[in-house]
């Protein structure tokens, strides 16, 4: 029986990708989270007037790729000490956060995180946020799988990203 696992670390673009070539997972979706105007658009996200954060919706199989695991995976795509945006992507609908689905989810993602902040790996303090899942809204189908679909375009996006986690994990 598959799960749900939900992450938000600035443009989804460059959150499908990490997941999307684990075993295990099911599907990744890129979507709208937390927010409060139904069915939002790309362009209603950006005007930061809806209160959603791009996000990715994996569903996964907890046995061959425990919730730990993912999470495991997600600090490693992120800057867990940037509140305002991830990267080039600024603002709240960057914001990074784990909206966990069961509390479980949020125990293993307090865990964790408590755990990052203690190894000293960042000076800084980790100020990802983690929050109960809200109604997910499936981005536009342009944004689904992007890296696939456009990976020039996907690699220029994922650059200060991509330097980050070399620097960093």
């Amino acid at each position: 029986m598959s799960e749900i696992a939900i992450f938000a670390g600035g443009c989804f673009w460059c959150m499908i990708q990490p997941f999307d070539t684990q075993p295990g997972i099911v599907s990744v979706t890129s979507g709208y989270t937390g927010g409060h105007v139904p069915n939002p658009t790309y362009e209603q996200v950006l005007s930061h007037t809806t209160g959603h954060t791009e996000a990715v919706k994996i569903e996964f199989d907890p046995t061959l790729m425990p919730y730990e695991k993912l999470v495991e995976i997600y600090w490693q795509q992120t800057d867990p000490t940037d509140a305002l945006g991830q990267f080039e992507d600024r603002g709240d609908n960057y914001r990074p956060v784990i909206f966990y689905t069961s509390e479980e989810q949020k125990r293993t993602a307090e865990k964790s995180r408590e755990a990052l902040q203690k190894s000293g790996r960042f000076t800084e303090p980790i100020v990802t946020t983690i929050e109960p899942a809200a109604t997910f809204y499936e981005a536009e189908d342009y944004h689904q799988d992007f890296y696939k679909k456009d990976p020039e375009r996907y690699k220029e996006s994922h650059t200060n990203r991509a330097n980050f986690i070399k620097e960093n994990w």
